[in-house]
């Protein structure tokens, strides 16, 4: 073996990069296992300790120090399944963007209506973007009209007149569209941050208008749903000066000291979380309870009772509880800094100040008119101190201007401080009213807030006309731009509803780590003991070795991407370990084929990694090329799956070939004796004559029953469809004690007034309702809507001391729900018979220029096609007789090309036996070198197989219900695989070939 040096260096790197990327992962959980220790059980106390933590340092390598924030940005991430949390597809209404850019005069006219309505009937089935749809529906009810005159408005003019053409306006509709799905996404990504979400993903989808929000942990689905789906609310307003309130809380400070709030806050009667809220947020906001609630601000105090304090710090707190938690803004001479902001507050601490200030009490000192504000982000370099700014209300309680007067904004740098600044441009009546607001607050701050959240608060220096105006506060360039962006998001507000979502809850996720973890250990097990068992203590203590370094080698890789971890992800590792053994089985197969051949044990190794290499080369490249289809063109849980199964073959094959090479040339050089049988396995599948080709026709009618089986049953039962591909909604739901699902279907029909379908969904005492009900009702109430009906549906199950909230937002009872739009159901059957008809074609072409002939792609694509046939067919036979759900999901598509994978493995390795004997063996009869090269495998055949059997069955068994119908997919893949590649695929390209043609073909598969 050449250049072992370099591959024993590359693998030492490999090892101490897994290493060091692991490590990070190791030091957040023990943090998080400090955090649980202390909080006991409070989830408050919890965040609060690991808030506490953001900027200590817990990770020294060498030179370089990582604070427990860095650390938690580079651990291996946890999917949803796992941890627990939301998955939203927010769709923008780019119809509501049009009608912004409508004249007013043309809103109501019959032509513009009637083209909305046939664009939005258009959109149920296309997926084309919303504006070639409104263009085709224009044109298709006013052949040869101008669609300019509907956009002519003062705003478009220089853009829009009667000589722009349809192509033009349509055009620009499009660019108008996309700022606008640019600045929901901004105005998304700035409310999601508020949560404190570690791992946030969110992103904008390929298809026009829909963005992706991944929000891992989030314990209180409806609030986010709300804050996702409410409209940007851009507002300016006047302030007070910190001077003229703080007398005021000075009052407010002893009157709290004589109430002993400071002791007594936790066993005070609190007000309602929205009576607090409405007390102190600002006004007529959708969100109004999130102001004070804000970027991890829901950490209540109880960490502070347990620190101790000494007795003058005590005697403080005592006399001063306003001031132990609000600090005054004041500068180095002690005076208060000019502007709004009244002082700085602890994260941890902010709950608390909420709670002071909503005390009636204390709210009757301050004027009507002052409203608490956050500023929009933490300061410090931990970020763990957030401003507290006063705002000055108008009449009826509201902002002075409104942000939908700003027509533009843009990053401007000053041409004499060189500082960023953004530039803003407001409509007629902004730009009026913009210069008497500014005229009457010189030398007074204005406060520039989004969705109750002061952004900045600029100090004005004299009237401002023609509504152009700038706003600087030290921004970097990107403060700069995210703060043009957050006002240019008033400009075109468009509803943002959710065509599809994922709420699973923590006790799920943490079911399903045990679950999953379950899986992977007895598969794992069930393998090393397999490879002993079957080819010797040595050998299969090696091929053990290899797996375990592959393990390492994966779980490292995936945390150096920092890919996210999935239940499937899971299933893809294991699923990994039972396919990575199929490279060392091909080696001491041909090992073995070596020394019964007479060689020595040295040159037996040497020639059988080399003779193997071929099977493995094509074996293992058709089932990456699998796994990249599935990750391009998948996603969520199907997207880690692939993941897993990619990089998980790249990692067998380094392990498998090279550092097993390098332990058996070591054993060798030590002259260390070797087997690759055992007792049992020694005279397995020798000098078997099994007449493949001769049988075949009694295979072909086999094979033909099953599928017109399948197929009857397809068109009588058909098959179940999950909500990913029929739309609805998908709860799983939790109860004290066990329930039988007939009568949880009844008293659901009587609340829904249709009946959903009801599953036990493992244990008895858990059920999954799935029902279509109301899923084209796109209110943003509707969800909230169907959670009532269904809890007064479950009464009897639930009992009188549940109420309508805890059932709702609580996740004790709801542990986890699943909701697709009919949009997002039909994009998902047509992305799913791309892929898979597009795995087909790959494959079929790999094989065609891989052995340089059409007739081995076809014995390939019949195989694989079979297999599909056989798979689906038996879902509709086997659904409802089997005691657990079998879904036509994506999952399912997953499993269907994981069995194309598999497949086309095993039958790559008989074709690649096919192709060697055909060129030994050239005037040998074409049906004996067929049966020989089929009789030569069975022995890898069945070694793989039964591995990866054993290993499926262990994740079907351990795996737990949420993949369990996905895995029985895979376990009669895999049988079905194993049973085409001998019995279906060889025999066609035999069949294909007619006569001495047969000759001339096959000898085009050898290469030269």
């Amino acid at each position: 073996m050449q250049n072992k040096g370099a591959i024993r260096f590359f693998t030492i790197v490999l090892a101490l990069v897994s290493v060091y990327q692991l490590l990070f992962t190791v030091f957040t959980q023990k943090v998080e296992k400090d955090a649980r220790k202390l909080a006991n059980g409070d989830v408050r106390i919890e965040r609060s300790y690991l808030d506490s933590m953001k900027g200590e340092v817990i990770y020294n390598v060498l030179l370089k120090k990582y604070t427990y924030q860095e650390c938690k940005e580079r651990e291996i991430n946890l999917g949803l399944d796992l941890k627990g949390g939301m998955n939203v597809i927010l769709e923008i209404a780019v119809e509501d963007v049009i009608r912004s850019l409508v004249a007013p005069q043309y809103l109501t006219d019959p032509v513009f209506t009637g083209t909305m309505a046939l664009a939005n009937k258009m959109k149920a089935n296309s997926q084309e973007d919303f504006v070639n749809l409104f263009a085709a529906a224009f044109e298709e009810r006013n052949p040869g009209a101008q669609l300019a005159q509907f956009f002519m408005t003062p705003e478009t003019r220089g853009q829009i007149d009667f000589s722009t053409t349809n192509e033009d306006v349509v055009a620009f509709l499009k660019e108008e569209a996309e700022s606008a799905i640019d600045n929901s996404y901004n105005v998304l990504r700035n409310r999601i941050d508020r949560f404190g979400v570690v791992q946030l993903n969110i992103q904008k989808l390929e298809r026009q208008g829909r963005i992706l929000v991944e929000l891992p942990g989030v314990k209180e689905p409806e609030r986010v749903s709300k804050l996702l789906t409410g409209t940007a609310n851009l507002e300016f307003w006047t302030t007070y000066e910190a001077a003229e309130v703080w007398q005021l809380l000075d009052q407010a400070n002893s009157l709290l000291a004589g109430m002993q709030v400071a002791d007594e806050a936790l066993e005070t009667e609190a007000l309602p979380e929205e009576d607090v809220a409405e007390e102190a947020a600002l006004p007529d906001t959708t969100e109004n309870d999130l102001l004070l609630d804000t970027a991890g601000l829901d950490l209540l105090s109880d960490l502070d009772t347990t620190q101790v304090f000494n007795d003058q710090e005590a005697a403080f707190i005592r006399e001063n509880p306003l001031y132990a938690v609000l600090t005054p803004y004041l500068d180095n001479q002690r005076q208060f800094i000019p502007g709004s902001t009244l002082g700085v507050v602890m994260l941890k601490d902010t709950a608390k100040l909420n709670e002071y200030l909503s005390i009636p009490q204390i709210r009757q000192l301050f004027p009507s008119d002052l409203i608490f504000a956050w500023h929009f982000e933490p300061d410090g370099e931990a970020g763990q101190y957030i401003r507290l700014h006063a705002l000055k209300a108008s009449r009826n309680h509201q902002p002075v201007l409104e942000g939908k007067y700003v027509t533009d904004a843009r990053v401007n740098t000053d041409p004499y401080t060189g500082e960023f600044e953004v530039s803003m441009n407001m409509n007629a009546e902004g730009a009026k009213r913009w210069a008497n607001i500014t005229r009457e607050n010189v030398n007074k701050a204005i406060a520039v807030v989004l969705d109750g959240l002061v952004y900045s608060a600029p100090n004005v220096s004299g009237e401002i006309k023609g509504g152009s105006s700038s706003i600087s506060g030290r921004f970097s360039q990107t403060e700069a731009e995210d703060l043009a962006n957050i006002l240019k998001s008033g400009k075109m507000p468009a509803r943002a509803h959710i065509e599809s979502s994922e709420v699973i809850g923590p006790s799920l996720g943490a079911k399903s780590v045990r679950d999953g973890l379950n899986s992977f250990v007895i598969a794992f097990i069930v393998v090393l003991a397999y490879m002993v068992f079957y080819y010797s203590r040595r050998a299969g203590f090696v091929a053990d070795l290899a797996l375990l370094a592959n393990m390492f080698f994966l779980i490292g890789v995936l945390a150096s991407l920092q890919a996210v971890l999935t239940l499937p992800g899971i299933a893809g590792i294991v699923l990994t370990i039972g396919m990575s053994v199929d490279a060392n089985v091909l080696i001491y197969e041909r090992i073995r084929e070596e020394l019964a051949a007479g060689k020595n044990l040295k040159t037996a190794v040497k020639d059988g990694y080399r003779n193997a290499y071929s099977a493995i080369f094509d074996a293992q490249l058709t089932t990456f090329m699998v796994g990249l289809i599935l990750f391009f063109f998948g996603s969520g849980p199907i997207k880690g799956f692939a993941t897993t199964l990619v990089i998980g073959i790249l990692t067998s094959l380094f392990s498998a070939i090279v550092l097993t090479r390098l332990i058996y040339e070591r054993m060798l050089e030590k002259n260390i004796k070797l087997t690759f049988d055992t007792r049992i396995s020694r005279n397995a599948f020798k000098n078997t004559r099994i007449d493949f080709l001769g049988k075949r026709k009694l295979f072909y009618i086999i094979s033909g029953v099953i599928i017109l089986a399948g197929v009857v049953s397809l068109a009588t039962k058909g098959l179940n469809l999950g909500v990913d591909f029929s739309g609805g909604r998908n709860y799983v739901i939790t109860f004290k004690q066990d329930v039988e699902t007939a009568d949880v279907q009844n008293d659901l029909a009587a609340a829904f007034g249709e009946a959903p379908t009801v599953i036990t969904y493992g244990s008895k005492n858990t059920v999954r309702v799935t029902t279509s009900h109301l899923i084209d009702d796109d209110r943003p109430t509707v969800d909230s809507l169907i959670k009532a009906e269904m809890y007064t549906g479950l009464q009897p199950y639930l009992g009188p001391d549940v109420s309508l909230n805890e059932f709702i937002n609580g996740q004790e009872y709801i542990v986890s729900s699943h909701k697709v739009g009919p949009t997002i159901a039909d994009d998902i059957q047509r992305s799913a018979i791309i892929v898979v008809f597009g795995a087909l074609l790959v494959i079929f072409l790999y094989i065609l220029i891989r052995f340089r002939n059409w007739q081995f792609g076809l014995g390939a694509l019949a195989a694989l096609v079979h297999d599909v046939m056989i798979v689906i067919g038996l879902f509709s036979i086997l659904h409802g007789i089997m005691p657990f759900s079998l879904e036509l999901d994506q999952s399912f598509i997953a499993a269907i090309l994981t069995v194309v994978g598999y497949s086309i493995n095993d039958t790559v390795v008989v074709f690649d036996r096919i192709r060697e004997f055909v060129g030994l063996q050239k005037k040998r009869d074409r049906s004996e070198i067929f049966n020989t090269a089929l009789n030569s495998t069975l022995s890898r055949t069945f070694s793989t197989s039964l591995s990866t059997f054993f290993v499926l069955l262990a994740i079907f068994i351990f795996g737990g219900d949420v993949i369990r119908g996905f895995t029985f997919a895979l376990l009669l893949g895999v049988v079905v695989g194993t049973y085409s590649s001998l019995f279906i695929a060889t025999p066609v390209v035999y069949d294909s070939v007619k006569g001495d043609e047969k000759t001339r073909i096959l000898k085009g598969t050898v290469r030269k």
